[in-house]
């Protein structure tokens, strides 16, 4: 079984994915992660890539959908993947879910839960590695990266207002597509308002009963 991991930017989602990657040994799918692999490939899929990037256009669900089959196909045997970020709107549910069929490929989902306020209390007060791009809560108060020594920066793109409109766009393209998945069984979710180790705890008790194959 493969896990779809939801949260509103600020849930430490990212940062949990990576744990949960670890601990039950699951391939990451991250959009912006395949999409980086795939501009230093030479195939026909990374150059009609390139060539939307390049155009300055957005890549269409059907392009995202191709790079997720992709991404499917080069699997080993047997192994389980963790889709972080995707789907994000009902366009990208509908198509995730008829691939997902297609490859016979069943999942689960599973929300970081937290309020938009808290959510904004944390994006406003994070800094960023100038060097590795680690996330650094504002509770970590040194000024370098504990992992490669790189300055720690706000980013340019956490001020109130961007934030609004990125949580925003949460709750109303990414939120029916969780609450669509919760009407059919297909989400579980925890508090993502605790300490780091606490939300990977329940988060790890929460999926246990669901993923054996793990």
């Amino acid at each position: 079984m493969d896990l779809v991991l939801f949260g509103i930017q600020g849930s430490g989602k990212g940062t949990q994915s990576k744990i949960i990657a670890e601990k039950f040994n699951l391939q990451i799918f991250e959009t912006g992660g395949e999409l980086r692999k795939l501009s230093s490939l030479d195939t026909e899929l990374a150059k009609k890539v390139k060539s939307i990037i390049e155009s300055g256009k957005l890549v269409p669900t059907e392009v995202v959908m191709e790079i997720v089959a992709n991404f499917l196909h080069q699997l080993p045997e047997g192994a389980c993947a963790l889709f972080d970020g995707i789907p994000r709107s009902d366009d990208q549910q509908v198509q995730f879910d008829a691939l997902m069929k297609k490859e016979g490929r069943s999942f689960m989902g599973l929300t970081i839960n937290l309020t938009e306020e808290e959510a904004m209390k944390r994006l406003t007060t994070r800094r960023i590695c100038t060097k590795c791009k680690e996330i650094y809560p504002a509770f970590y108060d040194k000024p370098v990266c504990e992992k490669c020594g790189g300055e720690l920066i706000t980013r340019s793109d956490d001020t109130p207002d961007a934030i609004k409109i990125r949580l925003s766009t949460f709750t109303e393209k990414t939120l029916p597509v969780i609450n669509d998945y919760k009407s059919r069984g297909l989400m579980l979710d925890v508090n993502g308002r605790e300490s780091i180790g606490n939300v990977t705890k329940e988060i790890f008790e929460v999926l246990s009963p669901h993923f054996k194959c793990l």
